[in-house]
């Protein structure tokens, strides 16, 4: 087989960024004169050694295949088009034909299957093949680390928790799929450094489709409109392409044929994927290997953060079970199931005119399951959590540090700044200005265009948070309204009768308004998604982590204020304007503002977080794999009566999901908005990390599923931490902190019973007996205004009670707050600011004992250092000893002096 050879660097026709690429070694071209140089260009493969398409039969192809019709040169990448004969399709044809072109022109090599060939007889498929040259040279250029030597430092010390966790553990090959080696950038003047054993293997297939991909997203295809176009994303917009995308390296449910395959995907599908393996280990190398190190890191910290999640949900659960073996003592709710006691309190009527006074005991139930999440319990597991989300991010740094330094990921920040600069912001950024740094010229934004935009893209977040906020207060007002009538039907309707006790007007109200925010909330989702990536887009950021973090921000503020609001509302705001009968506050002057129930207004917040959290949980699970398992099921339906051996694998490909380039954004998103349910409100219900501890082992199962057996195989990326959602978190654990000081002074009844205990209880023996009437304040019925007195009274009361300390209508300052209500007002304060200070100062030092990078890590990162420069300074050594002997001495003695200096001063430091 003729070697295929590289005639062209990539050029301004190619390239028209190329002040940010330096290409170091260029490839002198043969062109006759007149002969414009576009790039570097590739010889025809017509008539060499390898064999046309007429010579080979593709039914002898394996479906499995993962290589050009010669069975040598691996397949690194696919486009797909439709040959469709309408009025842009000329258009089309010219873009297709100019950027296959300018891809031979960079150095890549295709290969067309035509539309006959294809199971559906419509769709073209270009497979695309990077040769050696090509893979050096960017590799070069994209700076990949590549093994120098075998790593020799003293692997960990065994854990001597090994033999116990041996049924967790997966087989060595799979955890540690390579040698683990030294590392340095890759330079093509430096080949016979590194341990290149078989130029075919040497670049993993996730690097392959990278370099591949960089080259796609910036290759022109033409000028519309007088400006440059180029990128495959845009190709894909217009319709001229329909996919793009890298190919697995065989079916999931069994090995790949070829020998020279490896299988890996249905390796991670049987070790990873499967439901049943949910208590083994994840392989991280592997997943590492295969889908690249942005992919790898999530499923780490998702796999770190379900760990964590185990010993909350332990703590929470003893916490819930506290409150179930202690609710036949709580004094509280026995008062009120007393027919002596809460059968004869009768209560104010709950809404205007048409409710009926009732009797406390009608709430018995509702108060007995309040106690379940309203205990001593609730205080002390408030605390834990404070500490708890401290030591989970202190020890994920500490994780991180470790994958970093084992997946040569030590020096990405700097990587990060000069590589993934965007195709769209050099495409739309004419101007140009000198770095101070680099002394050449790129591409910028003048501020005032960065500042009209930033402007459109502030407004527009202010409205769309300004739509939540009123999609909130139409909720309220639907408490309101329908309170009442809940109120009216159960205190009327007979057949209600039963339930009544347990399915009170309150937490009917809630249970319904919690659904209808939840529909709000997936409705207000799907459109602001939208909008969200649209003003990112016109923001133009500079940098793909710049975009990313942009992204990030909005959309977490949205759904911030979108999830959190309702439960804001109950925990915070309901129950604690109401006012007081005869006196009572209304919204917008027409609704009666909410009462809490007798027992308090934490089983309501435990409904709302327990439907908005399990409700999304469900839709999220639904939406990640049933919704791309019908429609792959749907487009494969066809190929199922075909032959095996006519499905080939891009075609197989080609009916998979798109993941998409925002596709582990909405990972990250969605665990996110869950870590803020377990943390901000986990004092009303001490329940919810084992649900998010369930829900994440099964999320684990279902993100490697789908991605391992619905998607496409995404394009390898690099990343050497979660990014922008480690702040998010951070901002979180602080503000949760401050949340649930505020839930267990304001929403819980326990600073109002610890106030009763120690200065109003009056009997030694139970302390505690006698809060309820202490806590209920006395009206005068008579003293109803007309627009609040019910219309009926058939047992002639005379007075009522309600939730609140006031004195009665025979004192003197009737109505008004007694000298008890500022009481534990002052208690509510001063435990807000004392717990918040025991948890902060306990937090900040927990987070100064714990260092961010393990100290055997940072030992090894200098060794590797070391030891890596030593190699590089004795191969140079060895090079310059070589011209030495050559001639040329004058200049190279010099440059051997030095370089030895350079060698003794590395030993020294």
């Amino acid at each position: 087989m003729l070697k295929l050879i590289l005639l062209l660097v990539l050029t301004e026709a190619f390239f028209p960024f190329k002040d940010d690429i330096a290409i170091l070694t260029k490839f002198k071209p043969s062109q006759s004169e007149g002969e414009e140089c576009n790039g570097p260009e590739i010889i025809s493969t017509a008539g060499s050694e390898i064999p046309s398409s007429s010579e080979i039969d593709k039914r002898h192809q394996s479906k499995d295949s993962i290589f050009f019709r010669d069975g040598v040169r691996r397949i690194d990448f696919v486009l797909s088009y439709v040959d469709d004969l309408n009025k842009e399709w000329e258009k089309k044809l010219e873009r297709r034909k100019e950027f296959e072109s300018n891809l031979q022109k960079a150095g890549l090599e295709l290969e067309t299957e035509d539309k006959k060939e294809s199971e559906d007889g419509k769709i073209f498929f270009v497979k695309i093949h990077a040769p050696w040259e090509v893979l050096i040279t960017y590799a070069e250029v994209l700076n990949i680390k590549v093994p120098i030597r075998e790593n020799d430092i003293t692997p960990r010390v065994e854990n001597p928790l090994d033999c116990v966790l041996f049924p967790l553990r997966l087989p060595e090959k799979v955890m540690h799929p390579e040698p683990d080696y030294f590392t340095a950038p890759f330079s093509k003047d430096k080949q016979e450094l590194y341990l290149i054993n078989d130029e075919s293997t040497f670049f993993s297939p996730s690097m392959r489709n990278r370099i591949v991909n960089y080259i796609l997203t910036r290759c022109p295809y033409g000028t519309e409109e007088g400006k440059k176009k180029f990128g495959i994303k845009r190709l894909l917009n217009n319709g001229t392409y329909t996919a793009a995308y890298p190919l697995h390296d065989c079916q999931y449910w069994k090995k790949a044929s070829d020998p020279n395959c490896d299988s890996e995907r249905y390796t991670l599908y049987m070790e990873w994927a499967r439901f049943l393996r949910f208590y083994k280990e994840q392989p991280l190398d592997l997943i590492r290997k295969y889908y690249g190190e942005k992919i790898g890191i999530y499923f780490a910290w998702l796999g770190f953060y379900t760990e964590m999640l185990f010993l909350a949900a332990v703590v929470g659960l003893i916490c819930f079970l506290y409150g179930l073996f202690t609710m036949d003592e709580n004094m509280s709710s026995k008062e009120i199931c007393d027919p002596a006691i809460g059968g004869e309190i009768i209560m104010c009527p709950l809404c205007d005119r048409d409710c009926e006074y009732w009797r406390l005991n009608t709430t018995c139930e509702s108060s007995q399951y309040s106690h379940l999440f309203d205990n001593v319990a609730t205080l002390f597991f408030a605390i834990f959590m404070g500490i708890w989300v401290t030591l989970f991010l202190e020890f994920w740094k500490r994780r991180q540090a470790r994958l970093k330094y084992e997946w040569d990921l030590v020096d990405f920040e700097e990587e990060q700044q000069q590589l993934q600069l965007r195709p769209e912001y050099e495409a739309k950024c004419t101007r140009k200005k000198r770095n101070p740094i680099t002394q050449e010229m790129e591409p910028y934004l003048p501020l005032t265009s960065q500042a009209v935009r930033f402007c459109i893209s502030g407004a527009t977040v202010l409205f769309w948070v300004s739509l939540i906020i009123a999609s909130m207060i139409a909720v309220i007002v639907y408490r309101l309204a329908v309170y009442a009538a809940f109120a009216s039907l159960m205190e009327n309707t007979q057949t209600l009768q039963p339930i009544s006790g347990l399915l009170t007007p309150q937490l009917a109200t809630s249970v319904t308004a919690s659904c209808l925010n939840f529909v709000i909330i997936m409705i207000l989702n799907f459109f602001y998604e939208r909008i969200a990536i649209w003003i990112t887009d016109m923001e133009i950021p500079r940098t793909h982590m710049e975009y990313e973090n942009r992204l990030t921000m909005k959309m977490f503020l949205f759904q911030f204020v979108n999830y959190y609001s309702s439960c804001f509302y109950v925990a915070f705001f309901k129950g604690k304007f109401v006012g007081y009968p005869g006196g009572y506050t209304y919204m917008f002057n027409r609704w009666r503002n909410e009462e809490c129930d007798p027992a308090g207004c934490l089983i309501e917040l435990t409904t709302q977080l327990t439907i908005v959290m399990a409700g999304k949980q469900i839709w999220g699970n639904i939406q990640e794999a049933i919704v791309p398992w019908i429609c792959n099921w749907w487009g494969r339906r066809k190929a199922r009566n075909n032959p095996e051996n006519l499905y080939s694998r891009w075609e197989q490909d080609h009916d998979l999901q798109t993941f998409g380039a925002l596709g582990l954004f909405y990972e990250y998103l969605e665990m996110v908005i869950q870590f803020g349910f377990i943390t901000l409100f986990v004092a009303s219900f001490p329940l919810a990390p084992l649900l998010a501890l369930m829900n994440n082992i099964l999320e684990i199962r279902v993100d490697s599923w789908k991605l391992t057996t619905q998607y496409r195989r995404p394009v390898a990326a690099k990343a050497h931490s979660i990014g922008v959602w480690q702040e998010i978190l951070n901002g979180m654990a602080i503000l949760s902190v401050v949340t649930n000081a505020f839930i267990v002074a304001f929403t819980s009844d326990m600073i109002p019973r610890l106030v009763y205990y120690y200065a109003y209880s009056e009997d030694e023996d139970s302390p505690m007996s006698g809060y309820i009437n202490n806590s209920l304040s006395v009206f005068q019925i008579s003293d109803f205004p007309e627009r609040n007195k019910p219309k009926e009274n058939p047992e002639n009361f005379f007075i009522c009670r309600y939730r609140d300390y006031r004195y009665p209508p025979d004192h003197e300052r009737k109505y008004l707050h007694t000298m008890q209500f500022w009481h534990i007002l002052a208690a509510k304060l001063a435990f807000i600011i004392i717990m918040e200070h025991v948890v902060f100062i306990v937090k900040f030092f927990v987070a100064w004992m714990i260092p961010d990078v393990p100290a055997d890590v940072k030992a090894k990162i200098k060794r590797e250092k070391y030891l890596t420069q030593k190699i590089l300074h004795e191969y140079e050594l060895e090079k310059l000893k070589e011209r030495l002997c050559q001639g040329d001495k004058q200049a190279t003695e010099k440059e051997f002096i030095a370089t030895e200096g350079r060698m003794e001063l590395s030993r020294a430091m």
